[in-house]
This record gives C-alpha cells, sequence and structure tokens, in this order.
C-alpha cells in the first residue's frame, strides 16, 4: 500500500501541523475536529503561518495555495472512512485515545493504519482497541512539524512490518528523518529531554538562579537553540506535567516526579505560549 489519503485528528498545534507536512508532501488531507469551526480555525492559522514565510522568501506562494487545496476540514469522523492512514493528535489521555481507536476501527477501510502521535502513551493498548492491532503504530511528530526533522515510529508489540515501514515510507516522504523506537514510555527524545527540563525547574525552586539565567546558561554553555523554560512554555506545562507523570508510573525514577511548582504553575493554568503565560508572558495574536 502508498498512503495517498491521509486523515488527522485533532486540530491543535500539533494537528495542523501534521496535516500541513502531509499535504505539503502530496497527500489528500482530511483535518477532523469536534467542531467544524475549529477544524476550519486550524486551517486558517496554517494560511497563515504560510504567508509569513511567503513574506520572508523561504515559500513560494504557488506552493501554499497547492498545499491548502488539499486540506479539507470536518467534524464528521466518517469522512475519514476511505483514509489510508489516519494519524490522531488529540489529547494526551489514555482513555480518550482508546476510545477514538475504537471508533477509527469500525470506520475506517479494512486496509488503513491507525497511528498515534502520542509522545508517552503505550501505543499497545491503543492497538488492543481495534479489531487490526498489526495495523497500528505511533508516528511520532516533533513541534513544530513543518520545522522539526525527527519522526518516532513507535513499534508496539502487535505491529506488523508491513505497518511499520508503510509508516516509515510516509514520513521520508514528508521529507522527515524517521527513527525506530521499540514502545515504552518516553520512546527516545521524551525520555532524555524530561528529566533535564524538570531538573531546570527544581534548580529555579531552589533558589540556584533565575529561570532567565538558567536559560542563558544551557543555550551558551550547551549550544542549545533554546532554554529549558522557553522550551517547556513551547512543549506547554500541561503537555509536560502529563508527560512526566507517565514517565514516572512507568519508571519510578526520581527524575520523573514533577516539580511541584510545574503542578501549581498547571493548576493555575499558566500553560504557556498557548494561554500567552507560563514561565514568561507572551502576546496573544
Amino acid at each position: 500500500m502508498t498512503v495517498k489519503k491521509v486523515g488527522v485528528v485533532g486540530s491543535g498545534i500539533m494537528g495542523g501541523g501534521i496535516a500541513e507536512v502531509a499535504a505539503a508532501a502530496g497527500h489528500e488531507v482530511i483535518l477532523r475536529s469536534r467542531e467544524l469551526a475549529t477544524a476550519e480555525g486550524t486551517v486558517a492559522t496554517i494560511e497563515r503561518g504560510m504567508k509569513r514565510r511567503i513574506d520572508k522568501g523561504t515559500l513560494a506562494a504557488e506552493q501554499r495555495d497547492e498545499t491548502l487545496a488539499r486540506i479539507t476540514a470536518t467534524d464528521n469522523l466518517h469522512d475519514l472512512a476511505e483514509c489510508d492512514l489516519v494519524i490522531e493528535s488529540v489529547v494526551e489521555d489514555l482513555a480518550t485515545k482508546r476510545h477514538l481507536f475504537s471508533e477509527l476501527d469500525r470506520i475506517c477501510q479494512e486496509r488503513a493504519i491507525l497511528a498515534s502521535n502520542t509522545s508517552t502513551l503505550p501505543v499497545v493498548e491503543m492497538a488492543m482497541e481495534t479489531g487490526r492491532p498489526a495495523q497500528v503504530c505511533g508516528i511520532h511528530f516533533f513541534n513544530p512539524a513543518p520545522m522539526m526533522k525527527l519522526v518516532e515510529i513507535v513499534r508496539p508489540l502487535t505491529a506488523s512490518d508491513e505497518t511499520i515501514e508503510e509508516a516509515i515510507a510516509f514520513t521520508q516522504a514528508c521529507g522527515k528523518s524517521p527513527v525506530t523506537v521499540k514502545d515504552q514510555a518516553g520512546f527516545i527524545v521524551n525520555a532524555l529531554l524530561f528529566p533535564y527540563l524538570n531538573n531546570a525547574v527544581r534548580l529555579l525552586e531552589n533558589g540556584v538562579a533565575s529561570m532567565e539565567d538558567i536559560d542563558e546558561a544551557m543555550k551558551g554553555g550547551c549550544g542549545f537553540p533554546m532554554g529549558p523554560f522557553a522550551l517547556l512554555d513551547l512543549v506547554g506545562l500541561d503537555t509536560s506535567l502529563s508527560i512526566l507523570d507517565a514517565l514516572y508510573d512507568e519508571y519510578r525514577d526520581p527524575n520523573y516526579a514533577a516539580v511541584p511548582r510545574l503542578r501549581r504553575m498547571v493548576a493555575a493554568e499558566r500553560l504557556g505560549r498557548k494561554t500567552g503565560k507560563g514561565f514568561f508572558e507572551y502576546k496573544r495574536s
């Protein structure tokens, strides 16, 4: 099977990014959200982002028009029935994802591959909600999906060789660099990244340095493109907390136990860039 038609479920930052990546690579894309206005709003956000790249001279107007013409917004899950590949990018909650995979299994054509963009949750538990566990895998893009080259292809115990090969071929066709990883919490990147981010918050809470100085130290001393607090705000503090909780549940490693300050900030709805306030404050566009 060669993937031609792609469904994306979830119209947040990641869902929109994945839809843009797939459409730019020539795939027909169905972007589904629970509300049509939300899905259409995501397409409008994609268009605004592409306009900025046109203004900078990094994208041609013709490329934008061709990409947008391949994306269809919908609020109807049944519109994904003829997709060759469906990637879910909904809230990072296992019960929600399991229910969605059960619905997708019922709706999508038999040969379709169902994939999760989860960054930490066990893909096998989603696979076992379907009657096609051999055709379920993880395809984990990184934010922002149009810019980031890496994709983690997550192989649960149940996935077939053919499914993984198709997932790899799809991401390569999208111009990405896939790596294959076992289905365990955090995969490669987050298993290594989030202890670092968590310990940066611990340094701040212990009064070792200001968040500005910690960010500057990691950029200047390690060559990172952004510091840990700017990165936490970009990822989203609620998402970061969910990832840390999932990692701690699996490994019981103290480095994965979320620092109390992070949990309190999520309770206060200081979630980062998406709410305008996190560790730093941002102008809302």
